[in-house]
């Protein structure tokens, strides 16, 4: 039986079919009991109307990635879903373990990644984070395995400003256009559909900032290697009611106008994913009482926190962090309300 959505729940974006509620997964321990609540979580939230997935390869030290692969097989397997009905997002940068944290991270960093040649000493920056050719063409192979999957639709670069930290913004963007060069190839051989950038600080910060990313600059490191046909199409910023700033702060610029990150990447024809829904469950509760007046249909400060993001213009998927079935039950119930697009403008001029 089809779950009952309302219009506008399911968009159309990058040729792909998504729902306006994504599934997250990155909080958790990184233990069976885990596995087996996300594994039950994901099934549930796909009867209920979702079909995006986010995660890292470095999220629970990769139990993340396989407890969703391991959802895939059950709904396939049943017949409750079909692989091309899913759309994965997953994303690589920060040096990943397996399974759980190793006595010794250095040794298993110095036995997995440089002996074999994966990384080299030069490679790592703040001490955790690489994106060489080399390491995410190691990383996305181990993530098919994972996910158990040929095609990957969704590949990010993982927080890229960690960069910035520790080099200049030229060798910055150079190093970017070389990991492009290489996800257009990974997009070419079928391993991934389409790559972006997921950030935190990146694209909602104040243009000179240490950490801040142009995403004119972006956009135009996948011209430099794939011409206008590149596969840049996807960034993920997080987005709620205490971080507004992708909505409310005009910091980039676009052919010499200063927009917001939302109008700036709907001009550049880019997918926004926000994360950080709940602002990692912060938001569930204890609202401002005159959210209820804006959000009507609506129940719980949760249900009132995701259909805020979700009726934002500009924002494709708000992703819930979600590992337990009465979190998806509850949350999922704002897939069956239509999007308050219209409220949004009301909603900050009241705040």
């Amino acid at each position: 039986m089809k779950p009952v959505t309302a219009t506008g729940h399911f968009r159309e974006q990058q040729g792909l079919t998504m729902s306006s509620i994504g599934l997250g997964t990155y909080l958790g321990n990184a233990d069976a009991a885990t596995d087996e609540n996300y594994r039950k979580a994901i099934v549930r939230s796909v009867e209920k109307g979702v079909n995006v997935f986010d995660t890292a390869i470095n999220y629970r030290f990769q139990r993340s990635e396989r407890s969703i692969g391991q959802a895939l097989r059950d709904l396939t397997e049943s017949g409750r879903a079909t692989r091309d009905e899913i759309v994965i997002a997953t994303k690589a940068g920060f040096i990943s373990f397996d399974g759980e944290m190793p006595r010794n991270p250095r040794e298993y960093f110095m036995q997995n990644f440089v002996h074999p040649g994966i990384i080299g000493s030069a490679d790592v920056v703040a001490g955790s984070h690489c994106m060489t050719p080399r390491y995410l063409e190691h990383q996305i192979d181990q993530s098919l395995r994972n996910l158990g999957v040929n095609t990957i639709e969704i590949f990010y670069i993982h927080n890229p400003e960690t960069q910035l930290s520790e080099i200049e913004r030229d060798e910055f963007y150079k190093r970017l256009r070389v990991a492009f060069g290489f996800l257009e190839g990974a997009v070419s051989s079928g391993k991934i559909r389409m790559y972006g950038t997921a950030t935190w600080n990146a694209y909602r910060v104040p243009p000179g900032s240490p950490d801040f990313i142009s995403i004119e600059n972006v956009v135009q490191c996948a011209r430099d290697v794939a011409g206008d046909n590149h596969h840049f199409r996807v960034v993920q910023l997080p987005y709620n009611l205490a971080m507004t700033e992708a909505f409310s702060l005009a910091n980039q610029t676009l052919n010499g106008k200063l927009l917001t990150m939302l109008d700036a990447s709907g001009e550049l024809g880019l997918t926004v994913m926000a994360s950080a829904s709940l602002c990692q469950n912060r938001l569930s509760r204890n609202q401002r009482m005159f959210l209820s007046e804006h959000m009507p249909g609506l129940s719980t400060d949760s249900q009132r926190a995701i259909q805020f993001v979700r009726s934002t213009p500009g924002i494709a998927v708000s992703l819930v962090g979600m590992s337990q079935v009465p979190h998806v039950d509850e949350n999922l119930a704002v897939a069956a309300v239509p999007p308050a697009l219209e409220k949004i403008a009301e909603l900050f001029n009241a705040s």
